[in-house]
C-alpha cells in the first residue's frame, strides 16, 4: 500500500482462502493475481457492472452478493449498475453520485450496522450533491442494530443475504 499515512486494510472472512478459485457465492472470478507489480488507486471506486435503472454501492462481501442479484435481475430486465466503493476513506463520492445522476435510484448494501455505518455517509453526500437527480428514496440493505453474532446461523440472520437485495433493489423500480 503506497500511501504515507497509515492505513488500515480488512480483508472479509469469508474472502478468506478465494485466491486461485472462484469465490463459491459470487459470480466474480478473483482468480487472476497479476506476478508482476500492480496498483489499486486509493480513494477510487470501481464500477463493476453498468446498468441504467438503479445504482448499487457496495464493497467487500456485500459486492459479491450486489453483482450475483445485479446478474439475476438482468434476466427479469432490471438493469443495475454496481459500484465497488473499495476504500471508506478517502470516500469516492463522486463516482457514486455520478453513477446516481444516470440510474436516479440508489441502495447501499453495507454488513455493518444500519445505525453508524458508512452507508449513513453515502447517503448522506446523494442527498446533498444529487437529491434533485433522484426518483425514489435512498434505499439502504444493513444489519440490524444488533452486534454481528459470531455462531454461523445467528451471523446469516443478520448479515444482508441475497434475497433482501433483491427485495431492496425491486422496491426501488417497480
Amino acid at each position: 500500500i503506497r500511501d504515507d499515512n497509515p492505513v488500515l486494510f480488512c480483508v472479509h472472512k469469508h474472502l478468506y482462502g478465494s485466491k486461485g478459485r472462484k469465490l463459491v457465492e459470487s459470480s466474480i472470478s478473483i482468480t487472476h493475481v497479476p506476478e508482476e507489480e500492480y496498483l489499486v488507486p486509493i480513494g477510487v471506486a470501481d464500477v463493476k457492472r453498468l446498468g441504467r435503472d438503479v445504482t448499487v454501492v457496495s464493497n467487500s462481501l456485500m459486492l459479491h452478493r450486489a453483482m450475483n442479484v445485479a446478474e439475476a435481475l438482468d434476466k427479469d430486465g432490471v438493469s443495475v449498475e454496481v459500484v465497488d466503493l473499495r476504500t471508506l476513506v478517502p470516500l469516492d463520492s463522486d463516482t457514486v453520485v455520478e453513477s446516481v445522476k444516470k440510474t436516479s435510484r440508489l441502495v447501499i448494501v453495507e454488513e455493518s450496522n444500519d445505525r453508524g455505518g458508512w452507508g449513513a455517509q453515502v447517503a448522506a453526500e446523494v442527498a446533498g450533491r444529487a437529491i434533485g437527480y433522484l426518483d425514489a428514496p435512498i434505499r439502504r440493505v444493513a444489519a440490524p442494530d444488533v452486534p454481528i453474532p459470531f455462531a454461523p446461523v445467528l451471523e446469516q440472520a443478520v448479515v444482508p443475504d441475497e434475497a433482501r437485495i433483491r427485495a431492496a433493489i425491486l422496491e426501488l423500480v417497480r
